[in-house]
């Protein structure tokens, strides 16, 4: 039975997300993530311009005048949310930690996919396999997909990725839709990752919080590192350290904007305590924007 407290958990997010989705991402969706193939839909009349190869000779020569083929794009698609459940993400210093975060993104997705007819399943991990909920259709698979998100209580604190990334690989045969969720704190996975963009679309969203990149100055912290738990005194006071860890986080990001670069995969930043429909949509509309020119 789901606690009471959960189940309150979960019909706030499906409200909030759900609006999200019929206000805000529903078109971007829908027009931009390509079906499996194209699938017969009706036969028409020749028009000049029309190619050749499209008509119909049958039915062209039963109605003694030509028709061509109409194709549409397929639409249903599997929507695969891979999601980093290890000891980083329960960090957080604006309003939400990492996890949270990740929750109501994971969510937003899951809603517009079925929204769209299309089959969202869930892969969670830390360094291993934690949980996988195969592909399915509808509210109700929907809805496990938040409450297993939510009520997750991992086994490993650290992280692997690209364990993650050969499970994917192993039980999703059939192209689908991935959006790898993580901060991506982790080494050693760049060939797992662009082997998985090749077989299918790949979109990273890499989950972050601002303190790790503009850390405040708080004097001395007791700072604990969530994925090994080893606890150290450090003084936040110290202009010097903290231009030192500014410019390490810094680093962290270009090596890691270089590995999508090299690797050819879509990326958005989303960061705690900020607006994460922005982003999302802005990359929807610039791979739409690609999508129309042919690229």
């Amino acid at each position: 039975m789901i606690p009471g407290e959960l189940i309150k958990k979960i019909r706030a997010i499906e409200i909030k997300t759900n609006k999200i989705v019929n206000e805000t991402m529903a078109g971007a969706y829908h027009s931009v993530f390509k079906g499996r193939g194209m699938e017969f839909d009706e036969v028409r009349p020749y028009q000049p311009g029309d190619e050749i190869r499209t008509i119909d000779w049958n039915v062209s020569a039963r109605m003694s005048t030509l028709f061509v083929k109409r194709f549409v794009e397929e639409r249903e698609l599997t929507v695969m949310i891979v999601a980093d459940m290890s000891g980083s993400q329960q960090f957080g210093t604006f309003l939400h930690t990492k996890a949270e975060l990740m929750a109501e993104v994971s969510s937003m997705l899951a809603f517009s996919a079925i929204k769209n007819n299309d089959r969202i399943g869930l892969l969670m991990f830390t360094d291993r396999v934690e949980k996988y909920l195969p592909p399915k259709k509808g509210r109700k698979h929907v809805l496990r997909v938040i409450s297993e998100i939510l009520a997750f209580k991992p086994s490993g604190r650290r992280t692997s990725i690209s364990e993650a990334l050969k499970f994917m690989s192993h039980v999703q045969k059939r192209k689908s839709v991935v959006f790898l969720i993580s901060d991506f704190n982790d080494v050693d996975y760049e060939k797992e990752l662009k082997a998985l963009a090749r077989r299918h679309d790949l979109i990273s969203l890499v989950i972050e919080d601002r303190f790790e990149m503009e850390p405040g100055n708080l004097g001395f912290i007791l700072a604990e590192d969530p994925e090994s738990g080893v606890r150290t005194f450090i003084n936040l006071g110290d202009w010097r350290l903290r231009r030192a860890l500014h410019e390490s986080a810094e680093q962290e990001e270009m090596k890691l904007d270089g590995i999508f670069k090299t690797g050819g995969i879509e990326n958005v930043r989303l960061r705690t305590g900020g607006n994460y429909i922005l982003p999302l949509v802005k990359l929807f509309k610039s791979r739409r924007s690609r999508r129309a020119e042919g690229r």
